[in-house]
């Protein structure tokens, strides 16, 4: 399974953040270690959208929207997700931040799923590492791997 964290940045938002580049590139590398895994960014969701018609593979990419309105998952919830992905053949995952005012119900009735960080608001760059790290989580919750301990 090949993991593709994206984020809608259109090029006048976007910010040289160091940290939270170099943040995000470490749990990217990190969970790279478990599956194929990257980053992209995309000026629009109907740019991100038509990429997702032209991604190569047998099958559809897994699309996963980040949305405000989304399922709440705890960290053992959400490596079961992935984990049944995995184990169940999915060739590629899409995890995907929407644009500053949301998705659209076009693209949100294109998803496999709506997922939620939780209530908080978070800025894009902070919101790409939360959900790195998370994805690294879960793959080393599926590893047992003794980074997650439960708590």
């Amino acid at each position: 399974m090949k993991i593709t964290l994206t984020a809608i940045a259109p090029r006048r938002s976007r910010t040289k953040s160091d940290p939270t580049d170099r943040l995000l590139a470490d749990y990217v590398e990190r969970s790279a270690r478990y599956v194929s895994c990257d980053s992209q960014l995309f000026e629009s969701e109907a740019v991100f959208l038509d990429s997702l018609d032209r991604q190569p593979g047998r099958t559809p990419a897994h699309v996963v929207l980040l949305d405000s309105r989304g399922q709440l998952l705890s960290s053992e919830e959400f490596a079961q997700q992935l984990g049944r992905l995995r184990d169940g053949g999915t060739q590629r995952l899409v995890l995907a931040i929407g644009p500053a005012d949301g998705w659209s119900a076009d693209a949100r009735q294109r998803a496999n799923l709506l997922f939620s960080l939780g209530r908080i608001t978070l800025p894009h760059q902070l919101a790409r590492v939360v959900l790195a790290e998370q994805v690294y989580r879960a793959l080393t919750i599926l590893a047992g791997h003794p980074y997650h301990s439960g708590h």
